[in-house]
């Protein structure tokens, strides 16, 4: 969530880029409650030292009969008065962290995702001189995706993958790996884009791939109607993204800035809900309700953390050109950054059978929004304390899969493996 003291200092700036990233807050009320609520904690403060003072006596005396009464009527003022503050503490609560992250002055403005920006394309598209397939008849002919099965098991929008589709994706999830836990190929990629950032690897995590609701709450990535899933009866929501249970992790706690950065690689199986896309992408693994996640969280300073999220989008550059394939990178616009963002990067790969460039990689600047929630703190070499800035990035999802059998296929039928996959794959270099 945003800093208060932002808000009171800059209510039309926060009012206008909530706007540009689609949010529509009350700012005006919010400001009204927060002036409520203190003057009504001062209140409270005030009486409370009344009553102790009063209950103290006075000069070494016991208090008086009339101290007494006065006591018990200023009590049960504070009661009063307590239970207003309560009221006014979930409006507080509720109307600030409805403020998304403020944009930067970099992050181009737009109101739909059409309005991203193309940075820079990198690589050859490829050139068949056969008919194309797309990837999902490939994979269905050569009997890695089966569609038919996992609807009559879980419905629409699930697949069984098999054979040498979930080799290739194993592969690619321990090529990443590898790479994101390697400091020298690291240190290059920082060197090769100038980048001032360590070269500490990443520490592989499994975390819980469910969160209380506080929990999800706090990340601001909880998303009800479009994307998460929730346990019947229990507070717990399933997560969408290896990043939404690793960034908590801290919560409640204080690093050193010695520590920082912390780094993680985090796997899970993430869910989601999908709602409104019906109709779109519809065949093989487009917008599956279930698909495997391999992630980038870091924690680190202030003053590192735009670096930081820049060497991630280096490291996700690195694995598309290591694998061969043509990629767009997109700066995005406000309205697709999401609430929790400053700013954010897309990469795109090409696929031939669309004719178009289709979203592999995502990395999100973040800042303080996340950790201010979840009371993530920093303790400073000279002692003061600020808030954990916090940067996530996609390395390999199965989107990239799909890029791999396009851009792989043969006249056969068949899919050649990516040199840097064949070792994880014994060798093979075809499928």
């Amino acid at each position: 969530m945003l800093d208060i003291q932002f808000i009171r200092d800059n209510p039309e700036l926060v009012e206008e880029k909530s706007k540009q990233k689609g949010y529509q807050v009350d700012i005006e009320k919010l400001l009204s409650v927060d002036e409520k609520r203190r003057a009504l904690i001062v209140n409270i403060d005030t009486a409370r030292s009344e009553v102790n003072s009063r209950t103290a006596g006075f000069a070494g005396k016991p208090p008086s009969e009339a101290d007494k009464e006065v006591v018990r009527i200023i009590k049960a003022d504070i009661k009063v008065k307590e239970e207003e503050l309560e009221k006014l503490n979930l409006q507080y609560w509720t109307l600030l962290k409805a403020v998304p992250n403020m944009p930067l002055k970099s992050v181009p403005v737009g109101s739909t995702e059409n309005e991203n920006v193309v940075i820079k394309s990198v690589g050859e598209k490829p050139i068949f001189d056969f008919k194309i397939k797309n990837h999902a008849s490939i994979a269905e002919a050569k009997g890695w995706i089966d569609r038919e099965r996992a609807v009559k098991i879980a419905g629409a929008r699930f697949v069984y993958i098999k054979g040498d589709l979930v080799r290739l994706e194993w592969a690619l999830n321990r090529y990443g790996m590898d790479v994101l836990s390697n400091s020298n190929v690291l240190e290059k990629i920082a060197k090769e884009n100038k980048l001032d950032v360590s070269s500490k690897a990443f520490v592989p995590v499994l975390p819980p791939a469910v969160a209380k609701k506080e929990v999800f709450e706090a990340t601001g990535r909880l998303n009800r109607e479009e994307q998460t899933y929730k346990f019947e009866d229990v507070d717990l929501w399933v997560n969408a993204s290896a990043e939404h249970t690793l960034a908590p992790m801290y919560m409640s706690e204080t690093l050193n800035e010695d520590e920082l950065p912390i780094r993680y690689i985090g796997f899970t199986t993430a869910f989601r809900k999908e709602a409104g896309t019906y109709g779109k992408d519809t065949e093989g693994m487009f917008r599956l309700h279930q698909f495997n996640k391999l992630e980038m969280e870091s924690f680190c300073t202030p003053e590192s953390s735009l670096s930081e999220h820049l060497f991630m989008v280096a490291i996700q550059e690195y694995l598309m050109q290591q694998l061969g394939l043509p990629y767009h990178v997109l700066e995005k616009c406000t309205a697709d950054i999401g609430r929790p963002n400053a700013k954010g990067v897309d990469i795109e790969a090409w696929l031939p059978s669309q004719e178009t460039y289709r979203e592999t990689h995502t990395a999100d600047f973040i800042g303080d929004y996340q950790s201010r929630a979840m009371k993530t703190k920093l303790k400073l070499k000279d002692g003061t304390t600020k808030f954990v800035h916090t940067n996530d990035a996609t390395v390999f999802a199965q989107r990239p899969l799909i890029a791999i059998i396009e851009n792989y296929q043969t006249k056969d039928g068949d899919v050649l493996v990516p040199e840097v996959l064949q070792p994880y794959m014994n060798g093979k270099k075809e499928i």
